[in-house]
């Protein structure tokens, strides 16, 4: 009893970080964007965690861990009364923690993959869309993809199974793919290319976004301390080490890096590049060495630099950098378990290609269906006039910073 309390306490304690993740994903959207946009973001992430709960709790919970099921789709039913027996609770779960403990847990994954969309899509997108979004992506795609390797499906029965130890592709990946897709349907904000030019728009508070990403630093030492899934000395404190070197050495490489290019210190690259290196180390923080998580980190630091400069030369306008840190720092961590560390094999590496691929065409099919049947129906993109005197005027009535009123154009 005594190790399924310290387990479970544990898990909790990692429960609060990963929702301290939230405050740090709105801290750096809105640090990164305009001021005329502020209330739009806020709202959009509070509606996340909020409604992400509720509908984890009434059907994506039971779709992500089925129990027996055919590998791709099945439903163990409504709600969470299950293990409700006879009016007592029955906390005989599993040797490391509860039913509620793994709920919450779980439910704190969920709600993430919908915050990286919200910053790639910020400033532009309707509030409405974006809700609807939120509630099917959320609600069934997550879950449904989460549970082909979490909930026992096909990618963990694979002759070499699939490794995703905290979801470099399960969470991060999964809302890159949608944010991509977004943005090529969402098209640019006005004024990000001029004849065919970049024109940088710079975030209206710098503070708060480096803010943002020392909170979601903290709250990833429960994003992978906590998917260890038991207060095992050994194995957390080692991914905490992992963890933390990864995400060093992904700021100090992106920062070499994008002086190197740019001839200038960037403190948002400096910034993402932490960010990029969290995200690297998150499929496989448990198998790696120290050195290996700082090659990882590294690795992530310089991708971050070039992945940011790619998607301006497309033309994708990703305000905050999401698609850059989680699709694409998202898709080298998860490569990158069949290279370094414990579990590094050919037929390892062939089983990472094949769970990035899996996820890659779930998640590009359904957000591309999602987002582009409101498109050709409602419409996903504000007016001009909208955008350019501020969503947070027009969508909400409200004014972030009323006694600091500029006129942004």
């Amino acid at each position: 009893m005594e190790l399924l309390t310290t387990n479970n306490v544990w898990m909790m304690i990692c429960t609060a970080l990963v929702f301290f993740m939230h405050l740090g994903f709105a801290f750096l959207e809105i640090g990164l964007t305009r001021q005329k946009n502020t209330i739009n973001i806020l709202f959009k992430n509070i509606f996340i965690i909020t409604v992400g709960l509720l509908l984890y709790c009434l059907v994506g919970f039971n779709l992500m861990y089925p129990g027996d099921f055919n590998g791709f789709l099945g439903f163990a039913g409504f709600g969470l009364d299950a293990p409700m027996v006879e009016g007592a609770l029955d906390l005989a779960y599993n040797e490391g923690y509860t039913y509620w403990t793994d709920f919450l847990f779980q439910g704190m994954f969920a709600a993430t993959a919908a915050t990286i969309v919200s910053g790639a899509v910020a400033e532009r997108m309707k509030i409405g869309p974006f809700m609807v979004f939120t509630v099917i992506y959320v609600g069934l795609i997550y879950p449904i993809a989460g549970s082909w390797k979490w909930g026992g499906g096909f990618l963990q029965t694979l002759e070499t199974p699939f490794y995703d130890f905290a979801g470099s592709t399960l969470v991060h990946s999964v809302g890159g793919w949608a944010a991509l897709v977004a943005v090529c349907l969402l098209g640019s904000r006005i004024g990000k290319f001029k004849d065919g030019k970049l024109q940088a728009i710079p975030g209206h508070n710098i503070p708060l976004a480096t803010a943002g990403v020392i909170i979601l630093w903290l709250g990833w030492f429960g994003f992978n301390g906590g998917s260890v899934l038991s207060a095992d000395p050994a194995l957390t404190s080692l991914t905490l080490v992992t963890t933390c070197l990864a995400a060093a050495a992904g700021g100090v490489v992106a920062a070499l890096v994008s002086t190197l290019r740019y001839k200038n210190l960037d403190l948002t690259m400096f910034l993402n590049g932490i960010l990029g290196g969290l995200v690297g180390i998150t499929a496989g923080a448990d198998q790696m060495s120290p050195t290996d998580a700082i090659i990882i980190g590294a690795v992530a630091g310089a991708i971050i630099v070039f992945a940011v400069s790619l998607i301006d030369k497309l033309k994708l306008d990703d305000p905050v950098g999401a698609i850059a840190v989680h699709l694409v720092c998202g898709i080298w961590g998860t490569l990158a378990v069949g290279i370094f560390g414990a579990l590094a094999s050919g037929a390892q590496f062939v089983s990472q290609l094949i769970g990035v691929a899996s996820y890659a065409a779930i998640c590009i099919v359904s957000s591309f269906i999602i987002i582009f049947i409101m498109k050709k129906t409602v419409g996903i993109r504000v007016s001009e006039r909208e955008e350019l005197e501020g969503l947070d005027a027009h969508e909400h009535g409200m004014d972030a910073y009323p006694d600091f009123r500029l006129n942004e154009h």
